[in-house]
């Protein structure tokens, strides 16, 4: 099975609508595997990360209060895309097209005033 990544906003009465995404190709955001063998790796912990780890045993919801640091720790965590990938057990180029399309859907989200969902 596949993780993916979508954007939502709120409607009127609380509930999220989801919107239009890209192809299915830019909403992939890892293997279910990449729950825990990447995204929850001890690897990203390292860096402090209080998001992607969450992934491991739930979805990742970003809300959009939370869009903007969710952003900066992604610019944090890009220099590293390739030591986690090997440390891993990933391809570099795989990570790094899944890394991007999480961060595009949240650039997406903050233009619309939503968050994401990563699942």
């Amino acid at each position: 099975m596949s993780l993916l990544v979508h954007t939502f906003v709120y409607d009127a009465a609380g509930g999220r609508d989801f919107l239009e995404d890209p192809e299915y190709g830019d909403t992939l955001a890892g293997f279910e595997s990449t729950r825990t063998r990447l995204w929850g790796s001890m690897a990203i912990r390292s860096l402090g990360s209080r998001f992607f780890p969450r992934l491991d045993g739930e979805d990742l919801y970003v809300e959009r209060d939370e869009i903007d640091d969710f952003l900066t720790e992604c610019e944090a965590i890009r220099p590293y895309l390739n030591h986690f990938a090997g440390q891993c057990g990933y391809d570099a180029d795989y990570v790094t097209k899944r890394f991007d399309n999480i961060v595009a859907a949240a650039l997406r989200a903050k233009a619309e005033g939503g968050g994401i969902v990563v699942w």
